[in-house]
């Protein structure tokens, strides 16, 4: 039986603390962060591509492993983080605090009640949906690790199990965790979240 596998990976800790940090801000990672993402991977290199959002708390991990095991990278624009609009910049107790009312309509009800300016949350699982969808067609029978933000990697999860867009901020994903989806002629299956590889 022919099968692709898909991991995909959260960037680690970034400069600038737990704040909102959609695909405006492009703060690079502490150096936590990419002990994180190490730690991770551990020596694990068994990939035929590596695929990664354009922003720096991604790319620059993607670019080092790449070139550390000799496994070409691509960047993938359509993997970059969700846009938050007004909420980009501040940190989680900020909104929690200062908008608290945007804030609880939110966690009520992510699809309707959006950040003002923010990216429309249908909008977004499309564009993650259809790169992902490319990905898998053009690294069929292959195994392919993507480098991406929480909201990606939620996003992708979503689709492989068919859960409906209001639960995406339900799937919580760690800096530096492994997610891992195997397809096969029967579609997606979810085998492993916020995990670590071994060799």
């Amino acid at each position: 039986m022919t099968e692709t596998i898909i991991d995909l990976i959260r960037h680690g800790e970034p400069l600038g603390g737990r704040r909102y940090r959609g695909h405006t801000i492009d703060d690079e990672l502490t150096k936590k962060g990419w002990q994180q993402m190490w730690d991770a991977v551990g020596e694990y290199a068994a990939w035929d591509q590596i695929i990664t959002s354009p922003l720096k708390r991604c790319q620059a991990f993607a670019q080092m492993l790449g070139k550390r095991h000799g496994i070409n990278v691509a960047i993938e624009s359509q993997f970059k983080e969700v846009g938050f609009g007004s909420w980009e910049g501040f940190s989680h107790d900020e909104i929690k605090i200062g908008r608290a009312d945007e804030y609880q309509a939110f966690l009520k009800d992510p699809t309707n009640h959006r950040p003002p300016g923010a990216e429309e949350l249908d909008d977004f699982i499309s564009r993650v949906g259809s790169a992902y969808d490319d990905t898998i067609k053009r690294y069929q029978n292959k195994h392919c690790l993507i480098v991406a933000h929480a909201g990606v990697i939620r996003a992708v999860i979503a689709k492989t199990v068919h859960a409906a867009p209001v639960g995406l901020y339900r799937i919580k994903v760690t800096n530096g965790g492994i997610t891992r989806i195997r397809h096969t002629t029967s579609g997606g299956i979810l085998e492993l979240l916020n995990g670590k590889l071994s060799r």
